[in-house]
């Protein structure tokens, strides 16, 4: 009785959450393209969303975009209230946070230059090449699991230039957001050799966050799905 209470109970008014993200175009941005912004001065796809999902759910919040990843990931693992989006849910993490989603999609791909002669059909045959990932990311640990030993960028898009410049002969990245990460540092035409892997992007939270705040959130985001608002914010940026 006591649980099914619980499952029904209503989310305080004054419950105020701290959501962090990071540079994670078109995900999660700082308006002006720094590593540290707040409240109106990020946008994005998982932006967007967040914001409506919160809103309609009458939840208090507010939003941070740090840097690096690996601080803003541990603060939201030991810190009552805390959220962080986007982030693959992946086995290794499930019991680690208690999850709404998913937000969007991440295909992981391996990405060559346009005149690369590079072909691949399985992630064993990259172990040959230098590939490129952005450091404390689900894709880099991915690799390391498989066998790879990725070299590591503190900024994704940094993986553009290394490739343009020879440095590394793939990036493990992924899509879409290395095509538009690329894109912004005006490097075009990159071709997609290897798409390994897909995960669903969610907004992770604190194991301490109460129940009926998560599942109020989930509900009003599968409303969300269901209007269409979803698709309409992904295709408003891509």
């Amino acid at each position: 009785m006591l649980m099914a209470s619980a499952a029904h109970a209503e989310v305080d008014p004054d419950y105020r959450m701290v959501l962090l993200t990071e540079n994670f175009p078109p995900y999660n941005m700082a308006i002006n393209g720094k590593n540290f912004a707040q409240e109106d001065n990020l946008d994005g796809i998982a932006v967007d969303i967040v914001r409506e999902m919160f809103k309609r759910a009458g939840i208090q919040y507010n939003l941070t975009l740090r840097f690096p990843w690996d601080r803003i990931y541990k603060l939201a693992l030991e810190k009552p209230g805390y959220g962080v989006f986007v982030t693959a849910r992946l086995p290794e993490r499930e019991a680690l946070f208690k999850w709404v989603g998913p937000i969007g999609p991440d295909d992981w791909v391996l990405l060559a230059r346009g005149d690369s002669a590079i072909s691949l059909s399985s992630l064993e045959q990259a172990k040959q090449y230098k590939v490129g990932a952005y450091k404390g990311d689900a894709i880099a640990q991915h690799l390391e699991e498989q066998g790879l030993q990725p070299i590591t960028a503190l900024r994704d898009q940094m993986n553009a230039e290394k490739l343009m410049e020879g440095k590394i002969d793939l990036w493990a990245t992924g899509d879409p957001a290395g095509r538009y990460l690329a894109k912004q540092e005006g490097i075009s035409g990159l071709k997609t050799v290897l798409r390994f892997d897909s995960a669903e992007l969610y907004l992770a939270l604190n194991k301490e966050v109460p129940d009926e705040v998560v599942q109020k959130l989930q509900g009003e985001l599968d409303k969300m799905r269901a209007e269409g608002f979803v698709d309409d914010i992904l295709n408003s940026y891509l």
